[in-house]
């Protein structure tokens, strides 16, 4: 058993909350259904994974999904289904994904929209539709239909989901990127798959700052010749220069031969059709495009808001992202479910923190979702939600991003809310899900993730390929499951997709997380992410979390972040930790051993690095993940081959030829 793990979970729900969760309620489904009994999360859990088709068919129900099942004998709902990739989950079903986020056309909100302290919107459901419908209108006379790609290079606002739901309404293929993604980082994804419309903001709000995007657009559509329009959706009111931007309308203009139209006629496509198109960090070389499709998606987004998260209708969903990250996905999705969108763009820290809170008190969150790294953030900076704002309506707390430190867990329960469902969630863009995530039925251990993933057959495996029943591992997923990637992009034979997860161990999903299982007594089982595997520390063949290193680093008021990377040195692999610190601070020989102190007497002695080092500042890519495989690359000389992928790429100068490193 790990030692984060306490005698005490941090939050127990009642026997109240229990009872009116959706998960009791699927339970009670299930049960009815099947004419069985479950004692509890876990056991609901095995049933999930050894019954999959029966599992995966009561969720479509359950959850209300739109479109033809096919089958009603589940036995025919996977076929091929003990091939990992190659199984195909419910092949005679027809469905399309916007109908099922369009279902509610009443007055109440869908979005309300806040960019910065610049803008604020709101939109019912009702308007929503007849906004999608306009768009959908346009996009169908600009010649798209199913299966091509619609690219948006915009910030998160309404105009984007519109577009996402307009472009899935056709059946075409929907992509998106961030705009703090410069010019060829834009090109290095939607070029790779050849878009025919350009949805782009003229600019963005950022810090308090207006930053114009208009040359960069231009630019991009330059080098994008497939396409046959550019849409510029009016954000900041920049000068609009058209006339550079080549097929360039503006979004009135484009919807406005549309303007009567008020229905939509939702194209129905196969379980595996593509919806999405999402990039890999790309940090290493290209990014890598993966395909996702409309049921895979939508079954396993509408599984994780009701089931794992507690989603019901008219519930406020709030997630802080950009549409560069899988969250923005995710996010919109909870549209399925009957919730309220809150969507922010812009800093988090705009009044030192407090807008964000402001506008998740006003608008009456009821789940608050962000990265690990604002929370430690936010505790560094000494906000205290639960003192200067109303959040009675909130309900829980989602991190994900990179894991949460204990000290996170105990920020949240301390200075946010006592009374909420804290879950600590890890997945990826690769499933644009979670492996594993929250239980609302289930208690919160400090530095936990609570729950495998229903439906998900997740273990952790040691070198060889066998299971751990105690240790740390390979996370992998041992059975197929829907939100698997239909294929990536430009990949005819698969060998890309192969290799990135099934290269390791033969029909079985790798995903590159180093893990452990935590057992409590009850049969309750949590995991713990230590950091990605390929960034592993092996100091004398020992292998090492980033992960453990960092939640020991992080407690010290000193460090406001740090990133750990092993050097090959002298025949062996050294730890080397550098240090970002508080403004005005220098490490000095008696922070040095504060630092080494604290790792050797809460992690173990291996831990400790050899070397810690001062630098101004950290990279990370787009949505806020260190780079430990760059920092690595630089430190030992090598060609960091996407520098287009990071949010602060000159950040990687003050790890080149450092002298104490020689």
């Amino acid at each position: 058993m790990s030692d984060l793990s306490s005698a005490a979970p941090l939050w127990q729900p009642d026997a109240a909350h229990i009872a009116a969760t959706r998960l009791t309620a699927f339970t009670q489904f299930v049960a009815q259904r099947h004419a069985r009994t479950f004692t509890d999360y876990t056991e609901l859990h095995r049933w999930s994974v050894t019954q999959a088709t029966d599992f995966w068919s009561a969720v479509w129900d359950f959850c209300g999904v739109l479109g033809k099942k096919g089958s009603d004998d589940n036995a025919d709902l996977l076929r091929d289904g003990d091939r990992m990739p190659g199984a195909r989950w419910f092949p005679d079903a027809q469905l399309n994904f916007a109908r099922n986020l369009l279902r509610r056309r009443d007055a109440a909100d869908a979005i309300v929209f806040q960019g910065e302290d610049k803008l604020q919107r709101r939109l019912s459901h009702a308007t929503l539709y007849a906004e999608v419908a306009r768009l959908a209108a346009a996009l169908r006379a600009a010649g798209v239909g199913p299966g091509d790609r619609v690219a948006a290079y915009m910030p998160n606002m309404p105009e984007t989901a519109i577009a996402m739901l307009a472009t899935s309404s056709l059946g075409a293929v929907f992509s998106s990127a961030s705009q703090d993604f410069g010019v060829q980082g834009v090109l290095d994804r939607f070029g790779q798959i050849e878009p025919k419309v350009l949805i782009a903001a003229d600019g963005v709000f950022y810090g308090g700052k207006t930053l114009d995007a208009m040359a960069r657009i231009a630019e991009i559509v330059a080098q994008l010749p497939s396409l046959s329009a550019t849409v510029i959706v009016p954000y900041t009111q920049s000068e609009h220069a058209l006339e550079a931007i080549r097929g360039g309308a503006m979004w009135a203009d484009f919807l406005a031969p549309h303007a009567s139209e008020e229905h939509i006629d939702f194209v129905d496509m196969p379980f595996n059709a593509p919806l999405y198109i999402m990039f890999s960090s790309g940090t290493t070389g290209v990014p890598k495009c993966i395909v996702h499709g409309v049921g895979g998606t939508l079954l396993q987004h509408m599984k994780e808001h009701q089931l794992h998260s507690d989603i019901r209708p008219d519930d406020r969903v709030f997630y802080f992202t950009t549409c560069g990250w899988m969250m923005w996905n995710w996010l919109v999705s909870s549209l399925a479910s009957g919730a309220t969108l809150l969507l922010y763009d812009g800093s988090p820290f705009v009044s030192r923190g407090q807008l964000l809170w402001d506008f998740v008190s006003a608008e009456r969150c009821s789940l608050f979702g962000t990265s690990a790294k604002y929370i430690d953030a936010a505790a560094k900076l000494g906000l205290n939600p639960a003192v200067t704002h109303d959040l009675s309506a909130l309900r829980a707390v989602l991190s994900t991003g990179s894991p949460l430190s204990p000290e996170g867990f105990e920020y949240v329960y301390r200075d946010i809310k006592s009374d909420i469902c804290l879950s600590s969630v890890s997945g990826g863009t690769d499933i644009v899900s979670c492996f594993v995530l929250g239980n609302p039925n289930g208690p919160v251990w400090r530095g936990e993730l609570q729950a495998k993933g229903l439906g998900l057959a997740v273990e952790v495996f040691d070198e060889t390929g066998k299971p751990l029943e105690a240790g740390k591992g390979e996370l992998v997923c041992t059975r197929p499951f829907p939100c698997m990637p239909v294929a990536f992009w430009n990949d005819p034979d698969g060998a890309r997709y192969h290799a990135a997860y099934f290269e390791r161990f033969p029909n079985i999903w790798c995903h590159g997380d180093w893990s452990e299982e935590v057992h409590h007594a009850g049969g309750h089982v949590g995991m713990i992410i230590y950091g990605r595997s390929d960034a592993t520390l092996n100091p004398g063949g020992v292998r090492i979390g980033t992960a453990e290193i960092y939640r020991q680093v992080e407690k010290l008021p000193e460090v406001l972040e740090s990133i750990v990377i092993g050097q090959d040195f002298e025949g062996d692999v050294r730890v080397v930790l550098f240090v970002k610190l508080r403004e005005g601070l220098a490490l000095d020989d008696e922070l040095v051993a504060s630092i080494k102190q604290v790792i050797r007497q809460n992690a173990s002695p291996r831990h400790v690095p050899a070397k810690i080092l001062q630098v101004p500042d950290i990279p990370r890519t787009k949505s806020g993940k260190i780079v430990e495989l760059a920092v690595r690359a630089v430190v030992h000389g090598q060609e960091v081959k996407n520098v287009e992928a990071l949010a602060n790429p000159e950040a990687l100068e003050h790890f080149r030829n450092r002298a104490e490193l020689m």
